[in-house]
């Protein structure tokens, strides 16, 4: 994870500059970068926002819970993921109370079961759970169904565009 403060660079390179996050990744920026990232299926992409910090942050989790974490890998999974990228933003001057955040995938593209608790249903739920936990209010969404997501985070601006497989971009 790198934190991007803009030291050094002229508004235009700031402005320009894209940032991608990778599946099972986050990053945070202070500097109003884009934050991008894609493959978005059941995996959840969650993006949190501090105006007046300025400083903002994304993260692209696979996996609902980490109890049977093997690997370390904080930000593979949305309870520990979101957790990992509040304590970021909070180590990069960001305050959690004028956090918000913007979700999007979830996903149940593969789930052929009749119960619809596939893995993107519980990804939303256990996002859903973790931010309210930290009492940081859903402002966008746009989750669930059974097709792609790729999102960029505008951080100067907070804006979530979301691209889908099946509808034009939207922007939460």
């Amino acid at each position: 994870m790198k934190v991007y403060d803009g030291q050094g660079e002229t508004e235009s390179e700031i402005k320009s500059e894209q940032i991608k996050v990778g599946i099972a990744e986050y990053d945070v920026t202070k500097n109003g970068a884009v934050l991008t990232t894609s493959g978005l299926g059941s995996c959840i992409g969650v993006a949190l926002y501090d105006d007046t910090a300025p400083v903002s942050g994304l993260v692209h989790v696979m996996l609902p819970s980490a109890d049977d974490m093997e690997d370390g890998n904080s930000a593979k999974f949305a309870d520990t993921g979101v957790e990992t990228l509040i304590e970021e933003l909070e180590a990069t001057g960001g305050d959690r109370e004028n956090m918000v955040a913007k979700i999007a995938g979830g996903s149940d593209m593969l789930d052929f079961s009749e119960s619809g608790s596939g893995i993107g249903q519980r990804n939303v739920e256990q996002v859903k759970e973790t931010l309210e936990a930290y009492d940081i209010p859903i402002v966008g969404e746009d989750v669930g169904g059974n097709h792609g997501r790729s999102i960029k985070l505008k951080s100067s601006t907070g804006d979530l565009v979301v691209k889908s497989a099946n509808k034009e971009s939207t922007v939460l």
